[in-house]
């Protein structure tokens, strides 16, 4: 995993978190489907995103709180905060992931961002 500058993942539109007992994740673009599978965008949240920063353990858990970087959210400071709130609570909901031995070596401490749109879609999961 040394040496790539960059990781990038089209999440796609899956409606339900993977099961507990899912096979490892091999890749970046798998890693922001499985935690892009747990989002589900607060009603009327219109045309809406945030962007979080986060690092992982090997074990598949976070190294700390995941971070807000971009709030682009319609609506007052309620509204906002329930977005990112909704947000947060998806990563966390989705951890800990299940990394294979070669994406656990290469993930670790590392600064990803993962943008959360209203209405779902378009979602990167990004190395930094």
């Amino acid at each position: 995993m040394r040496g790539m500058a960059r990781y990038s993942a089209i999440a796609g539109a899956l409606a339900l978190p993977l099961p507990a007992n899912a096979a490892p994740l091999n890749t970046m673009n798998e890693v922001g489907v499985a935690l892009q599978a747990c989002w589900t965008p607060p009603a009327n949240s219109g045309n809406s995103s945030v962007t979080l920063s986060f690092s992982f353990k090997r074990d598949g858990t976070l190294i700390g709180p995941p971070k807000p970087t971009a709030i682009k959210v319609s609506g007052d400071d309620k509204a906002r905060q329930a977005f990112v709130d909704a947000a947060t609570a998806a990563l966390r909901n989705c951890l800990p992931l299940s990394f294979s031995p070669d994406l656990a070596k290469g993930i670790a401490g590392k600064v990803f961002t993962l943008q959360f749109n209203s209405p779902k879609d378009n979602a990167k999961a990004v190395q930094q």
